[in-house]
């Protein structure tokens, strides 16, 4: 059965057009695994409610996957609205205190965007977004009564939190380094990309209608898993109907209720920014991090770039049965019901004060005990992403239900 289907029959030849469109869309559109480890899940506010379906002509999956992959906005400048719900409980500030310990023992800037933008992963925040090309894009997250900007310009990655009036400065070998060291999923296209990645013929890809968003009309793309046990119950993707642009991202899990990651424009143009949105001077007096050293009011070009972390789970829902990565990583099964797994080497989870303190302790409450032919173990959800570590050190995730994780333990044994 071909992975696309939609409300009309589709022929062998058309079905081979399909799987061609889907491949050549991969590199532009990724799974619902991917989304979920990653510290930039993100989803969105009713504010973004679809506001009207207007009247386009009908156009197939195949179709709009094409439109995708051939949409090239070059020039685009906007707002972006972003929530992410996945059910994580209140920690009671216990990450926001450790953060703050690392920052001022000199571990790290609060301008750095690996550990800034992970402040996506929860809430509701909205974003400024603005690119031109290639070579010039800008982020910025606002904040109550300050921002944060995320600003690559050729060669040049910077990073300025107006609240600690601290910059975090970096430049590349080249433009396509520094490009990638600044690629923080946070735009209705990044998440698109992300999943449909995994789109294969474990998925169903269809259109059901349309919408209007940030004053565009748009078709809407619906990508569903078709196999059962995993935490993903649909994608659905407005498209913008000229552009081929995506304009909101919508992740619903299969336990239902709330969105887990939505992301969409509340306001969009496709008109080119001015050059001087992408200049950027450290203010006087700001504590500028440079290469891991910090230097008071001044800055040297001196970092020599280095991988961003990777967006997590985007490894992991994409792997084929028994694929091993460069790390020992394993990914179990394929499409939406991969499970990636590594062994710690022994190091099972702390438990009570005597083996892990109170962070032990907090991890053991978070979590639920589960035991089977493997042993046992805790499993940690979410409502998207869930992981099993056994209590001999062994590691199983995924977007995948509980009963999937034991199972695949099970047959690891």
């Amino acid at each position: 059965m071909a992975p696309y289907e939609s409300d009309e029959s589709t022929t062998a030849e058309e079905a081979d057009d399909l799987r061609a469109g889907r491949r050549k869309a991969a590199r532009y559109v990724v799974p619902a695994a991917v989304v979920g480890v990653a510290a930039a899940t993100i989803g969105l506010v009713p504010a973004l409610a679809d506001s009207g379906d207007p009247n386009l002509p009908k156009i197939s999956a195949q179709q709009l996957i094409d439109k995708i992959a051939k949409s090239d906005v070059q020039q685009m400048s906007g707002t972006v609205k972003i929530s992410t719900d996945l059910g994580l409980p209140d920690l009671g500030g216990l990450e926001s205190s450790l953060m703050s310990g690392a920052t001022k023992s000199g571990d790290g800037s609060s301008a750095d965007p690996t550990s800034k933008l992970t402040e996506l992963a929860t809430g509701t925040h909205t974003l400024r977004v603005a690119s031109d090309g290639p070579d010039r894009q800008k982020v910025s997250l606002l904040e109550n009564a300050a921002e944060y900007s995320l600003i690559h310009n050729g060669k040049d990655v910077w990073g300025y939190d107006s609240q600690s009036n601290e910059v975090y400065h970096s430049t590349a070998a080249d433009s396509a380094d520094a490009h990638k060291k600044q690629d923080v999923p946070a735009t209705p296209k990044d998440f698109t990309e992300d999943a449909l990645k995994s789109v294969d013929d474990t998925t169903s890809v269809s259109v059901q209608g349309t919408a209007q968003v940030a004053g565009r009309d748009a078709y809407r793309l619906v990508v569903k898993p078709k196999q059962s046990g995993s935490t993903v119950g649909q994608i659905t993707v407005s498209v913008d109907a000229k552009t081929g642009m995506p304009l909101k991202f919508t992740l619903t899990p299969s336990s239902g209720g709330a969105a887990v990651i939505d992301a969409g424009f509340t306001k969009v143009s496709f008109a080119r920014p001015s050059a001087s949105t992408f200049d950027f001077t450290p203010p006087k007096g700001a504590k500028v991090t440079e290469d891991g050293k910090s230097e008071h009011g001044r800055s040297e070009h001196g970092f020599k770039g280095g991988d961003r972390a990777p967006r997590s789970g985007k490894d992991l829902a994409k792997g084929t049965e028994g694929a091993k990565g460069a790390d020992g990583m394993k990914v179990l099964g394929k499409g939406w019901n991969s499970i990636a797994t590594f062994d710690t080497g022994g190091q099972g989870m702390p438990s009570g004060s005597a083996a892990g303190g109170k962070f032990g302790g907090i991890l053991n409450s978070l979590g639920d005990k589960v035991s089977g032919t493997f042993g046992s173990g805790t499993i940690f959800k979410t409502r998207l992403i869930n992981a099993l570590i056994t209590d001999d050190g062994k590691v199983y995730v995924g977007a995948v239900n509980k009963d999937a994780l034991v199972k695949a333990a099970d047959a690891g044994k």
